[in-house]
């Protein structure tokens, strides 16, 4: 069994649905999320993405499959939830990255895990290192916490309310 760590991010609609939502279509999928952070407004990162902000949010939780069954699940939740990929970074209704799975690295055409830039940025970092802050990265060596503490992102990042699965758009969903 390793630890897996995702991040759940969404600026159309209901963003917390959203977030609620996936969820729980992740955990349907057989991913046993026992950890889910608060969620976090955070600025865009990429002017594709749109003027509207994010809701992100991150969970954990242990499996034996691997990176690319993990990853798999990921993306079948997004297109079940109608992600479209037409413009490279533009907005969406859920995204749902692989961060780390354990001590795994893999680096092959769609599957790169550790995530290539969740040191990075901060929207990343913030809902991660509230659930997991001692989280070693595998290719850096260094905890979630300390990652944070040193990252350079200039995108701002705030609380925004309970974890998804306690919002009141999560009791709808």
């Amino acid at each position: 069994m390793a630890r897996f760590h995702l991040s759940l991010g969404s600026n159309v609609g209901d963003r917390a649905g959203a977030i609620a939502e996936a969820l729980a279509r992740l955990r349907a999928a057989g991913l046993a999320i026992d950890r889910v952070s608060s969620l976090w407004e955070t600025q865009p990162v990429c002017g594709a993405a749109g003027p509207d902000w994010f809701l992100n949010a991150a969970a954990s939780g242990e499996t034996a499959l691997g990176a690319e069954e993990v990853l798999g699940i990921c993306l079948s939740v997004e297109r079940g939830m109608g992600r479209e990929r037409t413009i490279a970074g533009g907005p969406r209704v859920i995204d749902v990255d692989l961060l780390m799975l354990g001590d795994v690295r893999v680096s092959r055409p769609g599957c790169e895990v550790p995530h290539p830039r969740m040191h990075e940025r901060r929207f990343v970092l913030e809902p991660l290192c509230e659930i997991e802050p001692d989280a070693l990265h595998p290719g850096l060596g260094l905890t979630i916490a300390q990652l944070l503490e040193h990252v350079e992102d200039p995108h701002r990042v705030r609380a925004f309310g309970p974890p998804a699965e306690t919002s009141p758009a999560a009791a709808r969903s």
